[in-house]
């Protein structure tokens, strides 16, 4: 397995199931780092269902805002860093636009310094928002502004990006 890779596709398109089954498949310690909050009843059954699709041996951090703290502290507390497993960047920088601008340059920086500097294994997993329609308002514009940016900066530090398309790979960089 690549040490960094990025797992990019649409909504329901298989991505998560294929970061799933890439990290177990590299034989390491997995650590699942989830973005995601119940912010309601049907988010809450999204959460449990995917905790309970996971190996029961895998580590889980639950974190919305700060994941470049996760990574800090994933690659200090062993010599042998886990692979992180991020689920998902779309959930993150909706997150993070709610937490105001500062927080939102700040996390965002910081993440993108982490995942570079990460010595051990990191998938994570995002929405591809680029092939669908222009939002109807300025904060859905800004969203999708963002997590592209975003995907393209991860996207130049990963050494391997594919795209689930149907649950299907499509490699875009890599091997």
């Amino acid at each position: 397995m690549a040490n960094k890779l990025l797992v990019i596709g649409g909504i329901r398109s298989g991505k998560t199931a294929m970061a799933e089954q890439r990290a177990q498949a590299a034989g390491e310690p997995v650590v699942y780092v989830a973005t995601a909050t119940a912010g309601d009843d049907e988010m809450a059954q999204r959460i449990t269902r995917h905790q309970e699709q996971r190996p029961t041996r895998w580590g889980l951090v639950e974190e919305p805002l700060q994941l470049a703290k996760v990574l800090k502290d994933a690659q200090t507390e062993t010599a042998n860093p886990p692979l992180l497993l991020i689920d998902c960047m779309s959930l993150w920088v909706s997150n993070l636009l709610f937490a105001g601008d500062e927080v939102f340059a700040r996390e965002r920086e910081a993440f993108l310094n982490a995942v570079e500097h990460y010595s051990g294994s990191v998938v994570v997993v995002t929405n591809e928002v680029g092939l669908g329609t222009i939002g109807m308002d300025p904060l859905t514009r800004r969203f999708a502004d963002e997590l592209g940016w975003l995907n393209q900066a991860l996207a130049q530090r990963c050494d391997e990006v594919v795209m689930s398309v149907a649950g299907l790979p499509l490699v875009l960089k890599g091997a």
